[in-house]
């Protein structure tokens, strides 16, 4: 029996032109997609870097005698007197005991150039927490200029010109002799999470940013979540079907698309110069972030409630449940998984907002740990605006570091919202 052979036609040289662009059209996609990792990665890495470095500090031990003399001779001074007493004068006096070989005053100001200008503060609140300690030696770590600790993170070259690491050849000498004595050290920085802005990067932490962008957030959230779910169930659920309505929904679809810094623009004509608010305040803040919010939250909302079957609603009707109970009790749980995840998801948005908070006031200089949402205070983003646009290098780790904060708020309220999706998630 003579064996068959099929064998396959040749395809048409239009098919075989079409499978070839098909195949580099997957290619060009790989690689646009391997190419946006590559950026991403870089970038990543790049701020990873960056931010790794400011939460290390340099700081110089300086052995202290805090004599009774200095706070007002009583062996039991009043607060006030702590408070206003001469902390910048102390530190000089222990540096100039520790060289004294250093006489002329250009000399002893290029030497205390070496120890930050707000170690004064840090001395200032130690003996204000204890002042048991006042008329003994204490040992203690205050930072070091931003200058000394870019070159002991190896930021700028020990070789380098004395323009470049702005230190002079003699203030190197002396660098390298508390080092070589162990009283000049890099350790954990503290400051920058407990810390709120300040003019010397070696101050400046993004604890009152970070608190700022919380309260501005649970205020947006507050307002925004049940105006949103509330607004979502009657447009679909309650409204009538007229021109009015269909008005409404296309104003809040747009509404989902203008610029942000509208809203800022609004908040400011409404919350500040109408309603006369305090500037600032991140009650404001939540307040514009709001308005910003809501459009997303109300478009989800609709989304989830349209991916419920029409079913369960008419099982609810069928056995008695009012219009109102129907929604309440069996609709909105079955859509609240779609309703939270567009709720993080654009208040994740708006955590990362600038231009609205700008338009408020919340670009100020922010010192002080704000305690309510009413103390002035600025948000995280604004805070990177604010250091990228400083000249001191410092300030550069500092922006990285912020940047890997917000980052954090972001996955942390993504994360969010995947686990309430789970947990709420109702399978039908």
């Amino acid at each position: 029996m003579t064996e068959m052979t099929f064998q396959m036609p040749d395809l048409p040289k239009g098919l075989a032109k079409r499978h070839k662009a098909e195949k580099r059209f997957r290619l060009m996609a790989l690689a646009s997609v391997l190419l946006g990792l590559i950026f991403l990665a870089v970038l990543f890495i790049n701020v990873l870097t960056s931010g790794a470095d400011a939460i290390r500090q340099s700081k110089v031990r300086l052995d202290i005698n805090l004599q009774i003399n200095d706070f007002g001779g009583s062996k039991g001074p009043d607060i006030q007197q702590l408070k206003n007493a001469n902390y910048q004068g102390i530190i000089k006096r222990t540096i100039y005991k520790n060289f004294p070989e250093v006489k002329s005053r250009r000399d002893k100001r290029g030497l205390y150039r070496l120890v930050s200008s707000g170690a004064a503060y840090e001395l200032r609140e130690f003996v204000l927490d204890d002042p048991s300690k006042i008329g003994t030696s204490i040992s203690i770590w205050l930072p070091a200029s931003d200058d000394v600790d870019m070159i002991m993170k190896g930021k700028v070259s020990r070789t380098a010109s004395s323009d470049v690491r702005r230190l002079s050849d003699q203030q190197m000498e002396w660098l390298e002799k508390l080092e070589a004595e162990g009283n000049l050290e890099t350790k954990f920085n503290w400051t920058l999470f407990s810390s709120g802005d300040s003019r010397e990067p070696e101050l400046a932490g993004v604890a009152a940013a970070m608190v700022g962008s919380l309260y501005s957030i649970i205020v947006c959230l507050i307002i925004s979540f049940p105006l949103g779910v509330m607004a979502a169930l009657y447009l679909e659920s309650f409204a009538p079907k007229n021109r009015f309505t269909s008005f409404i929904e296309v104003n809040i679809n747009n509404l989902a698309a203008v610029p942000s810094i509208v809203f800022g623009l609004l908040g400011l004509a409404v919350f500040l110069n109408f309603f006369e608010l305090p500037r600032s305040a991140p009650l404001v803040g939540g307040m514009v972030l709001s308005l910003m919010t809501m459009p997303t939250i109300i478009i989800a909302g609709r989304v989830a409630i349209q991916g419920v079957p029409p079913s369960i609603k008419e099982a609810a009707l069928a056995v008695g449940a009012s219009p109102v109970q129907a929604v309440f009790h069996h609709v909105l749980p079955l859509a609240m998984p779609g309703v939270l995840t567009g709720t993080i998801i654009g208040t994740a948005r708006a955590l990362g907002e600038t231009a609205p908070l700008l338009m408020i006031g919340m670009v100020a200089f922010v010192v002080d740990v704000p305690k309510s949402i009413l103390d002035p205070a600025t948000a995280l983003p604004v805070q990177v605006y604010l250091w990228s646009d400083m000249p001191e290098k410092g300030f550069a780790e500092r922006t990285s570091a912020a940047i890997l904060v917000l980052l954090a708020f972001v996955g942390l309220m993504n994360l969010t919202a995947v686990l309430l999706r789970k947990k709420f998630e109702i399978r039908w």
